[in-house]
Order: structure tokens, then sequence, then C-alpha cells
């Protein structure tokens, strides 16, 4: 078998680092919402004191928006019309 004829397995870097970027962006609401569900099973000897409760959700939403302005950031401002259109490319 030739190697002429085939397509490269591996994309550009910052193609691939883009697209992991976008990917935890589309995580991060699914990561926030199992993170925010955590103090449900907390009770091991009786519910946690709210205090523990809210100090934990507060950290956890902070933790969120860091992230999420961390990532924002990486992504480029024209990510969308930067991918080529696949489902266009036929016509």
């Amino acid at each position: 078998m030739s190697d002429e004829g085939r397509i490269p397995v591996f994309v550009e870097r910052r193609t691939y680092r883009r697209r992991r970027m976008a990917d935890a962006a589309r995580m991060l609401p699914l990561l926030g919402g199992l993170l925010f569900c955590l103090p449900l099973l907390w009770s091991v000897d009786g519910p946690p004191s709210t205090t523990a409760s809210m100090f934990y959700l507060f950290s956890i939403w902070v933790l969120l928006c860091l992230v999420s302005a961390m990532i924002s950031r990486r992504l480029p401002v024209d990510a969308a019309s930067s991918e080529p259109d696949i489902q266009n490319e036929g016509r």
C-alpha cells in the first residue's frame, strides 16, 4: 500500500487546541450542574450546615466563572466562522 494518497491523521496544533477549548466550553455547564448537585449527597450524619453548603455553592459558582472567563479568552472571537462548515460543504 502506498502512503501517497492518504490524508494526514493529525490536524494542525492550533486547530486541535481551538476545538478542545470549544469542547471544554460546552462541557462546563454539565460539570457545573454536577458540582451544584453534590451537596445533596453530603448527608452522612444528618444534613450539613447551611453555612457549609452556601460556602461550597458560592465557591463553585466563582470557580465556574473564572474557568469560563479563561476559556472564553483562549477561544477566538470568530470561532464559529473559522471552522469549516461541514453541512454546507457538498452544496
